[in-house]
């Protein structure tokens, strides 16, 4: 069975389920690829090329905007809602004359998928800090791409999550906003999905995908030294820094305030026509 994620923090659980047994227990093999971002997972999964992806909601809510038929199977990874405190946010370099949010307007930023969370994140907390949110020009660029091109002068800012967050605080780098906590409270980040055809022809696989999934999430959430310590596997990050890590909260379900939330900004942002059915996003 294979699963498409992208090789950051908030993917841990699943590596964690693989590694206590929890998918086995349900009869079932893992097989992780990873991707650059969600907006890129939902082709493959679609397609068929996958079984199940791992997506922030953005880019399932433009997919599902646009008729793809998609199906979320699972919660992924949600904000701590704490200010300053949460595991993604928007970086500049220490001697950068960005101070705020606001200062953004008519800069460069990096994100790791066009029209995806964190782009239109991004906006709402330019907007949130009384700046012009559609003055502001995005670049793709693959996480770990980032910080060298921060540290080049190629974009003005970042939009990173750990384990690059803290990389870039070890770096001297400054955090100017913790976009998805401008968001929304508690802001619901990413989830598993499927198509609708694979949960229609493979209710079984999916019902015990989610199910170790849960699994996983409960034991991620009640294990953050295990979160830790995974991460490792399937990233590169210096070892030196596992502890300052701020770890996403796993949660159990899918918040349905934050997908409205989300769903509007989209079509605030342009990112859609016509805001789609939330009822496939959520479990």
């Amino acid at each position: 069975m294979k699963v498409s994620v992208i090789p950051i923090l908030d993917v841990a659980p699943i590596y964690l389920g693989d590694q206590q047994g929890f998918f086995k227990e349900e009869g079932l093999k893992l097989e992780l690829v990873t991707a650059q971002g969600g907006a890129a997972i939902v082709p493959a999964v679609v397609s068929g090329q996958v079984d199940f992806g791992f997506s922030n909601f953005t880019s399932l809510i433009v997919a599902a905007s646009k008729g793809l038929p998609l199906k979320v199977v699972a919660p992924g990874a949600a904000s701590t809602g704490e200010q300053d405190k949460d595991f993604g946010g928007v970086v500049v370099k220490a001697g950068s004359p960005i101070k705020t949010a606001k200062d953004l307007a008519g800069k460069r930023v990096a994100v790791n998928t066009l029209n995806n969370i964190n782009d239109t994140t991004v906006r709402a907390s330019i907007r949130a800090a009384g700046g012009d949110a559609k003055n502001v020009s995005f670049t793709e660029l693959a996480f770990p791409d980032m910080l060298a091109a921060l540290d080049k002068g190629n974009v003005d800012a970042v939009q990173v999550v750990e384990p690059f967050l803290a990389t870039a605080k070890k770096n001297g780098d400054r955090v100017i906003a913790s976009n998805y906590v401008d968001t929304a409270p508690n802001l619901a980040i990413a989830g598993y999905f499927t198509s609708q055809q694979t949960a229609a022809a493979k209710a079984d696989l999916v019902k015990r995908f989610s199910a170790a999934m849960q699994k996983s999430l409960k034991y991620a959430t009640e294990n953050p030294d295990a979160v830790r310590k995974v991460l490792g596997t399937y990233t590169k990050i210096d070892p030196a820094l596992t502890e300052s890590l701020t770890l996403p909260t796993y949660p159990a379900e899918v918040d349905a305030a934050s997908l409205e939330t989300l769903s509007k900004l989209a079509l605030q942002d342009g990112l859609i026509d016509k805001a789609p059915d939330l009822a496939g996003l959520r479990p």
